[in-house]
């Protein structure tokens, strides 16, 4: 390796110095010591997770996450309050957006030909503050996970729970929606907070190598990604993901499927077809990891690490 004094200062700051195209094996686990867990994005709703759950049942995908894309706000109190019932008795992590963005609001930015990484991120305070009404709404209902994809909502969440504003429990996914594709970055972020990062979806096994020998979190990967996250395929990579990221989720999300965000009940016949093949689209991925001949355990309903949700007393 050419050594530069830009990767000479990468060392100096414990992070690694270019990307490590060797693909280190992860030495890294889950707390009840697996390597990867299956999560399931884009469960809109009740109706949704209910038919992920039923065809997880049916195909003997062990889905341990699901999340949701539309955002807290979106959903009735009833709505919130059967989700977490749902997951509660499955033992299974439910992660919910925190909403509003830009690219929802008035921002002629977000839509522009330049803004498309703009369109995640809060615009101004008054949504930073609609946003943390939503992860308080959501921990109030008993949710444990929320997606963020604002970095100084993110840094908020942060001080909050320590504050104990929110529950201590409490876990920031960060969304995909947030780019982490570096080392550095990636770093940044689980030094504000965040429990779990949702790395860039076009990045290669030795780019993701880099960023989990910098961070300890969790990374979540799209196995599948949607198209307009890129479209990527990329199943037969899955014995060397659950290698070099562990641990890892591996999502399973689904190319040539429209954008459903806002998802409601005008869509909710789409949501929950699409529900069920990303299930199948997970057991696709399963039966590849079979035929690999890789015998890889993984957690059980309830396991530790999980942001299970808390039902409600009344």
């Amino acid at each position: 390796m050419v050594r530069t004094r830009g990767t000479q200062l990468l060392e100096k700051l414990d992070l690694p110095p270019r990307d490590l195209g060797e693909l280190p094996a992860s030495d890294k686990r889950f707390p009840d010591g697996v390597r990867y867990r299956v999560e399931i994005p884009s469960t809109e709703g009740p109706r949704c997770l209910a038919a992920a759950l039923e065809e997880a049942e049916r195909l003997k995908v062990p889905v341990r996450r699901i999340s949701q894309g539309t955002g807290v706000f979106l959903l009735t109190d009833v709505e919130l309050d059967t989700m977490v019932e749902q997951a509660d008795a499955a033992g299974v992590e439910v992660s919910l957006f925190a909403r509003p963005c830009a690219g929802w609001g008035v921002s002629a930015t977000a839509r522009s030909a330049a803004g498309g990484g703009f369109a995640a991120t809060a615009h101004g305070q008054d949504q930073v503050a609609a946003v943390l009404d939503d992860i308080l709404r959501a921990a109030e209902h008993g949710i444990r996970s929320v997606l963020i994809s604002d970095l100084g909502v993110l840094a908020a969440f942060g001080k909050l729970r320590a504050a104990g504003d929110l529950p201590a429990e409490m876990q920031a996914k960060v969304s995909v929606m947030l780019p982490i594709t570096n080392a550095a970055n990636a770093r940044v972020l689980e030094d504000l907070g965040a429990d779990t990062l949702n790395v860039a979806t076009d990045l290669s096994l030795a780019q993701i190598a880099a960023i989990r020998a910098a961070v300890d979190v969790p990374l979540d990967v799209y196995v599948e990604a949607p198209d307009n996250l890129g479209g990527y395929v990329r199943h037969h990579e899955l014995p060397a993901l659950i290698e070099v990221a562990a641990p890892v989720y591996v999502k399973f999300g689904l190319r040539n499927a429209p954008d459903v965000y806002p998802a409601g009940t005008h869509l909710e016949a789409t949501t929950v077809a699409l529900t069920r093949e990303r299930v199948r689209r997970a057991r696709l991925g399963l039966d590849l990891l079979e035929r690999y001949g890789v015998d890889e355990p993984t957690s059980k309903p309830g396991a530790a690490g999980l942001a299970l949700p808390v039902r409600r007393t009344t």
